[in-house]
């Protein structure tokens, strides 16, 4: 059902819980993305590959984005938010250790400019209506466990747990609800090419700063390597280079804070976003109704709130729809030449970092002229309309 042992690569459903050395620096990141934002420079694809070898990593082309005013960004047919899903009942499975939920390890990095008001990014997305610390993340008592996890059996439900270690999912209808996720990995939960329909649902995930496996940091709070279906609601998401990374899945109702601020192991800033797609995916992106926040210095590797990019493909079928969005370089990138079916609708861009909500404004790269794509009723927290 479990097992701490992590393959290399995606593997059929069987049995089994190991631990992984995490302190191994030689098991290269195997989750999707890119080590982007040398300024002004592209990075060599064979760089990064040498870097994501291992463990199946989806072919994500990375590239390296610098000042350059450039990105993507997809929207695609959207799903309406699925109901709250937390009458799971707990897997049976043993416990590793169990005893009261420690401290989360999560530790915050500040906001990397002077906002334009007093009120803090994070509030003012509380204040109307959306996402916080106090509608989302775990509730309640949890049970201890330790160790990075692999999950092999189709249809398990994790719920209650107090992890300290990573989720590897290798399985089908798999739900991990109502458990506060500690990682020390690449990762803090990652689905696996092959598998479909994840739930992750009302969690906290967070990373250890200083003692993750990209040169003491992790890069991707909850990533989806494949094409599968996922679903992302309701979790509190911090201290990861890249929050959220899919191109396919219905991300909602999720509050996204505190990236982290590092140089990963090749050497330059880590290329921050709170949600990242690299493009390629035909299934249908949704991003709905989250918080979505990137404090990170413009200097030291700030990318996107959005970042919707054409790494490894088109961007297609996305909808970002009813989002409070702040920070990175441009707060969206919006999918650029070939991008067709984006709608990017009813958001709200602060201005709490920068003036312009991103350091160089709002969004960049949007392809008006793409089959399908609308940009309407987006707004910034000020009440102008922001137009692409």
């Amino acid at each position: 059902m479990y097992s701490n042992d992590l393959p290399d690569s995606a593997g059929s459903p069987g049995s089994a819980l190991s631990e992984q050395d995490d302190t191994d620096p030689s098991t290269p990141p195997p989750a999707p993305g890119r080590f982007r934002r040398a300024p002004w420079v592209w990075v060599s694809l064979a760089v990064v590959a040498a870097l994501l070898v291992g463990g199946g990593a989806v072919a994500m082309a990375a590239f390296v984005r610098g000042d350059d005013k450039g990105g993507c960004a997809a929207g695609s047919a959207g799903c309406d938010r699925a109901a709250d899903p937390q009458a799971a009942e707990t897997a049976a499975v043993p416990e590793a250790s169990a005893g009261s939920p420690g401290p989360s390890a999560s530790t915050s990095i500040g906001p990397s400019a002077s906002a334009s008001t007093s009120r803090s990014p994070a509030a003012a997305a509380a204040a109307g209506g959306y996402p916080s610390a106090a509608n989302t993340g775990h509730k309640g008592p949890l049970t201890r466990k330790d160790g990075n996890m692999s999950i092999r059996e189709n249809g398990a439900v994790i719920n209650g747990w107090d992890l300290h270690g990573m989720l590897d999912i290798y399985a089908n209808d798999v739900t991990v609800t109502n458990c506060r996720i500690t990682s020390k990995s690449w990762w803090g939960i990652n689905l696996r090419p092959g598998f479909t329909n994840l739930k992750v649902t009302h969690c906290t995930i967070t990373a250890v700063l200083g003692e993750g496996l990209d040169n003491g940091y992790s890069d991707y709070g909850v990533s989806n390597m494949g094409e599968g279906t996922i679903e992302v609601g309701w979790n509190d998401i911090s201290n990861f280079g890249n929050a959220i990374s899919m191109g396919t899945g219905n991300v909602h109702d999720n509050y996204v804070h505190d990236l982290a601020v590092f140089v990963n192991l090749g050497g330059e800033y880590q290329h921050t976003d709170a949600l990242i797609s690299s493009g390629g995916a035909v299934g249908g992106l949704t991003i709905r109704h989250n918080t979505l926040l990137n404090q990170t210095p413009i200097d030291k590797g700030a990318s996107a709130a959005v970042g919707l990019f054409p790494d490894a493909g088109p961007v297609k079928n996305t909808t970002v729809d009813d989002n409070f969005i702040a920070g990175g370089a441009y707060a969206l990138y919006g999918g650029d030449k070939g991008a067709t079916n984006i709608k990017v609708t009813n958001n709200v861009f602060s201005t709490q970092y920068w003036k312009g909500c991103g350091h160089y404004g709002p969004v960049a790269h949007w392809n008006a002229g793409g089959a399908g794509n609308v940009w309407s009723g987006n707004r910034m927290s000020t009440g102008e309309p922001v137009n692409p």
